[in-house]
């Protein structure tokens, strides 16, 4: 690679040297495109391909119901499992991505999903749901999930970490919004098979990818960390320590810190009352109230249409704005949105239920940059790993709700009264993460 810090050379009295520069070229182009960007592109696709895997299950749960009778709070415990592996893997594939690099991971954890996605199609017992969208799929996107972002962000950039945090972190949502329509209109015209196959297909799709463009340290290629000083070491090579060991090490510290509970408590509410609630049996309640399944999908979309624009805000925010404070704000409003939700359901769709969906889908994952960033301001280079233990709690959150709402759904009909305890949760999430103390020095 071009050493881009090379001195231009000296100009002299060629004639040439009055024309007019030529324009510049695809290598040019190239120089001024600094890798990070490169990374974070490759990056924003095997997210967006882990969200769709992720949310696939949701919209399967009528007709694997229909087909097999199997009982709502069965199909949810797969669905609780894979959400539950998705935040307990994050953590050591964290610490695994700094022994065995980031491609190594990624890669395992895209083929993992192919595997878990295509075998689906020869189940016939539950037990075989939970083994592969639960264990195998679980496994593969939690070793892709959030920490992925903090890994990239903590390592490639220096300037715009927190808007480059957001943007990534939309890719959850784009992620839902390009399949969660495609999937239930193919479940409903073809079956559940067929999705199935589709997930396993993309995931290897994007194997070469990641392969081909990303690179685990800016040093790696030559260049520092976008935005970093001359003098800085920002994205130099670090010796691999550890490995799964690490992220036991990492929490142990953060455990002996009141920040780490307080950011590990809030989280989990914050995965109950989107991917565990929301997430998961959104459709399915709409369609009790008799909306049809193909038009609750396409609403949950939207949800990530408006999450896209509102996580992407909140990342320019967490660069400016005490992440706390933001927090307190999301978690406040989340709490109220979900306490309505039961009166806005019905089969048609109302243009109360659009507000709702527009100010949800705002606020959908729109504290995970701050969160992010409280990681890196409270444990340092810990951070990434720190976030990870974080993000496991989130998921633990979404499991119990996967599961809890299912329950309650057999046992009383409707969901109404999961959605008020989501809704009372986040006002306790508020007011945890507003007790966060912020170090004096902001790493």
């Amino acid at each position: 690679m071009t050493d881009l810090r090379a001195p231009l050379p000296p100009t002299g009295d060629d004639p040439a040297d009055n024309l007019a520069p030529a324009p510049a070229s695809v290598d040019d182009v190239r120089r001024r495109l600094h890798p990070a960007w490169i990374v974070a592109g490759v990056g924003f696709v095997a997210l967006l391909g882990a969200a769709a895997f992720r949310s696939v299950p949701s919209v399967l749960i009528e007709p694997l119901h229909t087909e097999f009778g199997w009982s709502h709070a069965t199909i949810s415990t797969a669905v609780s499992l894979n959400m539950l592996l998705y935040g307990l893997i994050s953590p050591f594939a964290a610490a695994l991505m700094d022994r065995f690099g980031i491609r190594k991971v990624v890669c395992s954890a895209l083929v993992l999903i192919a595997a878990g996605a295509g075998l689906t199609v020869f189940m016939t017992q539950a037990w075989q749901l939970v083994a592969t969208w639960g264990l195998l799929v679980g496994i593969g996107v939690g070793s892709m999930s959030m920490p992925f972002v903090a890994t990239i962000t903590g390592r490639w950039f220096v300037r715009s970490r927190g808007l480059v945090t957001g943007v990534l972190t939309a890719a959850g949502a784009t992620g839902q919004l390009i399949f969660l329509p495609v999937v239930s209109m193919l479940a409903h015209a073809h079956g559940w098979r067929l999705p199935s196959l589709i997930v396993a297909a993309v995931a290897l799709a994007v194997v070469p990818l990641v392969w081909l463009f990303v690179r685990d340290y800016p040093s790696d290629v030559g260049v520092r960390a976008y935005g970093a000083a001359a003098d800085s070491d920002a994205g130099e090579r670090v010796p691999a320590t550890g490995g799964a060991n690490r992220a036991l090490k990492v929490l142990a510290s953060a455990a002996r810190r009141p920040g780490f509970w307080l950011l590990a408590g809030g989280f989990a509410i914050c995965g109950a009352s989107t991917n565990g609630l929301v997430g998961t049996h959104f459709v399915t309640a709409a369609h009790d109230h008799g909306m049809p399944p193909t038009t609750a999908a396409g609403l949950l979309a939207l949800i990530g249409v408006f999450d896209v624009a509102g996580t992407i805000a909140s990342g320019w925010l967490s660069d400016r704005v005490d992440p706390r404070y933001l927090l307190l704000g999301y978690y406040s409003l989340r709490g109220l949105s979900l306490l309505i939700l039961p009166s806005l359901l019905g089969p048609h769709t109302q243009p109360s239920m659009w507000v709702f969906i527009v100010f949800y889908g705002l606020d959908w994952i729109a504290t995970v940059p701050p969160t992010v960033m409280l990681c890196r301001e409270l444990f340092g280079a810990d951070g990434p790993i720190a976030f990870g233990w974080v993000f496991a709690a989130h998921q633990v959150g979404s499991a119990i709700a996967a599961t809890g709402a299912g329950f309650i759904r057999d046992l009383q009909g409707s969901y109404d009264l999961a959605w008020y305890v989501a809704g009372a949760l986040c006002g306790i999430a508020a007011i945890m993460s507003i007790l966060i103390r912020r170090p004096k020095i902001v790493v």
